[in-house]
């Protein structure tokens, strides 16, 4: 049991699907006590969860004390989707992840946050498919938050992603160790040429008899394997595939003036996953619109894992949100 992690109940929850079932949603909380500062609430990436600082954070890089996001000056909040297996009880783990789309993982988020009694946040900021959903809550909950800050993602999720997502889950379902084989075809597309050229430089790793970039992969393969489940994997990455904040509800323009809160979307100039083209194209659109919004950009060799890695240009870019 993560001494940390709290529980929140969630009975007959209805996915798009008409699945319905109940739901135990975890969170963690850091910084001030809650409803005694500004709330920021962060939506986790594929592998992540909702330990997103501490010594085990895997955001801790921009959250905690005197970093980006001040655990001084806020309460940061992060929920756990359904079935990450982050709570590492595998009767809570969801085998017909085909049933659930990033908008049900945003209306069981909002739920938890009315169980919290929470009903503003300084700001929604989320990576990758963190980001997607923060996009939905944007329109499910207009009136909730004051920043959206998707990050290195999209309010939809591209033909490009889409097929590799496929791709990803033929491997999943007919590889005979599915999570390690995917995760190694995945990373290619979260970093760059340019990367591997510098960190390996085609050298050798005498131990293993194999090049440093085949160690590099075969490594990442091998941790995933042994802190995720296949089931959490699945669900993931068929998330991903569907993210749209347009599905059953008209055009991205008639969408998009739903939205109440500022925009700040933040790519990265070597993404080759969420590409940077198309956050161009929705900021054109927005500016279109007349609706609040920024676009900012880091400059990075890593591509899409840039936002794991490029700390001190997330702090400059995103300071004038967070300097409460």
């Amino acid at each position: 049991m993560k001494n940390n992690l709290y529980h929140i109940s969630i009975n007959d929850f209805k996915t798009e699907t008409g699945f319905k079932s109940d739901f135990d949603l975890t969170y963690q909380i850091y910084g001030k006590p809650l409803h005694s500062a500004p709330i920021v609430l962060v939506s986790h990436a594929l592998t992540g969860n909702s330990e997103v600082a501490g010594e085990n954070g895997w955001w801790s890089g921009i959250i905690g004390k005197e970093k980006l996001i001040n655990t001084d000056k806020y309460t940061v909040l992060s929920f756990d989707i359904p079935g990450n297996g982050y709570d590492t009880n595998p009767d809570k783990l969801i085998r017909n992840y085909k049933d659930f789309k990033p908008r049900d993982i945003a209306k069981i988020f909002g739920l938890g946050l009315d169980f919290l009694e929470i009903d503003k946040l300084h700001a929604t900021i989320g990576p990758s498919l963190g980001g997607g959903i923060a996009w939905e809550m944007a329109v499910l909950f207009p009136n909730l938050m004051t920043h959206l800050i998707p990050l290195g993602s999209d309010w939809k999720t591209s033909d490009w992603i889409i097929a590799h997502n496929l791709t990803q889950e033929q491997i999943l379902n007919n590889s005979s160790q599915p999570m390690h084989d995917a995760r190694l075809m995945a990373m290619l597309f979260y970093r760059t040429p340019i990367s591997f050229k510098y960190r390996f430089g085609r050298s050798m790793n005498e131990k293993l008899g194999i090049f440093n970039a085949e160690s590099w992969l075969l490594h990442h393969g091998k941790i995933i394997q042994e802190r995720f489940d296949l089931e959490s994997y699945q669900l993931m990455n068929h998330l991903l595939t569907y993210i749209d904040i347009t599905r059953g509800r008209g055009g991205f323009n008639e969408v998009a003036k739903s939205i109440k809160a500022k925009i700040t979307q933040v790519v990265i100039d070597t993404d080759i996953f969420f590409v940077a083209e198309e956050n161009e194209e929705t900021t054109k659109i927005l500016d279109e619109l007349g609706i609040e919004n920024e676009l900012k950009e880091i400059k990075s060799m890593y591509g899409h894992d840039g936002f794991l890695i490029e700390f001190d240009q997330l702090e400059e870019l995103l300071k004038d949100i967070f300097d409460a």
